[in-house]
């Protein structure tokens, strides 16, 4: 007789396998990627498919796919469920950088926050579960750039820190299960900008790097499968910002990439699947900063 596998168990999952890491800026707007094995493993540098860019963001959607979109040019790129990235679809919403994304519902997306003509925004997009954006929904929460995002409790999402027009800040937004983001969370931890997060151990997440308003960041910040931020936990590995961030191997992370004020970073952190970060990796492919990551397979 035959097992009965729960859809959302680990054995049954098929999304998180695999990661990819793309685009990002080093004397110059990138569009390459590098492919993240179920291992961890980063591999050597893909060319690159769509419009060169930086500071852009990326999710899972679909339960198994990924798409890249916005940042300084306003356009999205598909990825397969093999890791496969498509050519640019037109730009839907409003065009800003130095925004974040994350998956939520299990086979959906959203984008938001991000900085444009000037201004900090609230703003938020849908992506479907066939990778299709929705234009603008109102903003709730603190207007502001270079947040961070990550899924939780299998199935919502959390942005947290960011820039805002009065220094950096430390609140996080909740994302239900069907997209709607919650109103301010009072920060917890060093309030920063420019760092990036991912999800582990199937159901928690994890906030990493980044900056305050003047000095580089290697801390992380751990959050619970009920979307509770907790305090700092020490930094590992090569302090930087502008870095990205995907889970792999059904359970696990890795933080890549970034820039420390003078050098650019190719190196990575593995993330176990209780939320330890590792000490740095060699790095693979191009050095650069402003990248963004997702899973898919």
């Amino acid at each position: 007789m035959f097992p009965i596998i729960p859809a959302n168990s680990a054995t049954g999952a098929s999304g998180n396998q695999e990661g990819i890491f793309g685009y990002g800026y080093v004397s110059g707007q990138l569009s390459m990627t590098n492919l993240v094995s179920n291992a961890g493993v980063v591999a050597t540098d893909v060319a690159g498919v769509g419009t060169a860019r930086a500071y852009l963001g990326a999710c899972e959607y679909g339960g198994d796919k990924g798409i890249f979109a916005f940042g300084n040019i306003f356009a999205t790129n598909l990825v397969s469920n093999a890791g496969v990235v498509a050519t640019d679809t037109a730009g839907v919403g409003t065009s800003r950088s130095d925004l974040a994304a994350c998956s939520f519902g299990e086979d959906k997306g959203i984008f938001g926050y991000g900085y444009a003509a000037g201004s900090n925004l609230s703003i938020t997009n849908l992506v479907s579960n066939a990778g299709i954006i929705a234009t603008d929904t109102t903003g709730v929460g603190t207007a502001r750039a270079a947040p961070a995002a990550c899924e939780y409790g299998g199935d919502k999402g959390i942005f947290g820190f960011g820039d805002t027009a009065g220094g950096v800040t430390g609140v996080t937004n909740l994302v239900s299960n069907a997209g709607v983001v919650a109103s301010d969370v009072s920060a917890v931890g060093t309030a920063r900008k420019y760092s990036t997060a991912c999800s582990f151990g199937e159901d928690k997440g994890i906030f990493g790097y980044g900056k305050t308003a003047s000095v580089w960041l290697s801390i992380t910040s751990l959050v619970s499968n009920a979307g509770v931020v907790s305090s700092d936990v020490a930094g590992v590995g090569t302090v930087r910002e502008r870095l990205a961030a995907t889970q792999y191997g059904g359970d696990k992370g890795i933080f890549g990439y970034g820039y420390d004020g003078s050098s650019e970073y190719s190196l990575t952190n593995l993330v176990s699947n209780t939320g330890v970060v590792s000490s740095d990796v060699a790095g693979v492919g191009t050095a650069r900063y402003g990248p963004a990551a997702c899973s898919f397979n």
